[in-house]
């Protein structure tokens, strides 16, 4: 019989094996540091142009340098932090370079006066330099290009103003929504969905949510937040929206992944209604027969916070000429005032359109009680006519 031929001992194997995986991690960052650096889409054509600049600014600096500053240069320095990848923009600095070399050499020592090559102008296009690359890499990491950029982000901010968009009511009902993001940005953490659900359609639900950040810093998640719940909304049980909610907040594993959240349901023929609260400000109805204003809060945690949360309603209905307002705490508490004298004025302020109506209404109710709150704030007014 043959003899079976020895494999390595298993120590060696294992060894081998290490070796072979810290190879391929090694390889893999390598490449994938070379591909952060050097980004994917072709710009060639603009290389091409930007390259052609630098003899032309150049030749015309040493012939005019009256009427063409060696500082040009930073001109397509720039135009190429917008425009090229980070391995072109190297080559084009390169090109840059060589032309400053070339018109010192030409045009003499720069003490001779205006005109000439000083330290200022290396300083003021390395300046530029470094700034055009840094751009350049944030572009790549991110993956857009700077001519898009605008458009996508424009894009995404119409996104958000459409999923907040309140469906029609029929006859005898008025729904309107105002919001004012953080510091006059484009985006908030402030949104609503909504939906007509039920048999025939003639239930409203709507939800009012405040996602943890404002502006900006809240911005990404409350794109990702209104896409999902505007999903679950309407698809699931009204009493199971609120559970999913805080089961897809915990799934995501956010550092600041919480937020509040107030879910209306309406019927449109009797005008009763449900209100789930999340951790949310209360709600305010007036009673058009006493003209008093009434809080109206339901029972739950923040989503996000812990599995198995439990949601209990606040019920009440809307008779004709009443009025439910719907917002978020930064309408009414900031450092100065708390939660209580927030809801006061608000309500003072609401006042004022017992007799004249609340249409258009609520965006001049922020005007007249938050106008320079650092803080996202939204209002929703349902009026029964």
């Amino acid at each position: 019989m043959a003899e079976r031929r020895a494999g390595p001992s298993p120590s060696t194997a294992r060894t081998h094996r290490a070796h072979k995986a810290l190879h391929r991690v090694r390889t893999g960052l390598r490449r994938a540091a070379v591909d952060y650096f050097r980004g994917g889409a072709s710009d060639w054509v603009a290389f091409a142009g930007l390259l052609l600049t630098v003899p032309v600014l150049t030749v015309t600096t040493v012939l005019t340098p009256l009427w063409c500053a060696p500082e040009a240069l930073v001109l397509p320095i720039i135009a190429g932090g917008l425009l090229l990848r980070p391995a072109s923009l190297l080559a084009l600095y390169a090109a840059a370079a060589i032309a400053l070399m070339v018109e010192s050499a030409m045009l003499g020592p720069y003490d001779d006066g205006a005109g000439r090559v000083t330290p200022g102008t290396i300083l003021v296009v390395a300046a530029a330099g470094l700034s055009g690359l840094l751009v350049a890499q944030f572009r790549s990491r991110v993956g857009v290009p700077w001519r898009r950029g605008g458009t996508m982000l424009f894009d995404l901010r119409e996104r958000i103003r459409v999923q907040s968009k309140l469906p029609k009511l029929p006859s005898g009902w008025h729904r309107e929504m105002a919001l004012r993001p953080a510091g006059g940005q484009s985006f908030s953490g402030d949104f609503v969905v909504a939906a007509r659900t039920g048999h025939r359609n003639r239930t409203l639900e709507v939800v009012l949510t405040d996602v943890s950040g404002k502006g900006m810093d809240a911005a990404s998640r409350a794109l990702l937040l209104s896409g999902a719940f505007g999903g679950l909304l309407g698809s699931l049980p009204p009493h199971s929206f609120l559970p999913a909610a805080n089961g897809y907040l915990l799934r995501q594993s956010w550092d600041e992944g919480f937020a509040t959240s107030v879910h209306l349901i309406l019927d449109l023929d009797s005008g009763d209604y449900e209100l789930l609260s999340a951790g949310h400000v209360p709600a305010m109805q007036l009673h058009a027969g006493s003209g008093k204003w009434e809080e109206k809060a339901g029972e739950g945690p923040l989503l996000g916070v812990y599995d198995g949360a439990q949601f209990d309603p606040a019920k009440g209905t809307l008779r004709r000429g009443d009025v439910l307002m719907l917002f978020t705490d930064g309408l009414v508490e900031t450092a100065e005032r708390d939660l209580t004298e927030g809801i006061d004025r608000l309500t003072g302020e609401a006042d004022r359109y017992v007799t004249s109506g609340f249409h258009g209404a609520a965006w001049h109710l922020i005007e007249s009680v938050a106008r320079d709150v650092n803080d996202d704030r939204a209002l929703l007014l349902i009026c029964r006519d």
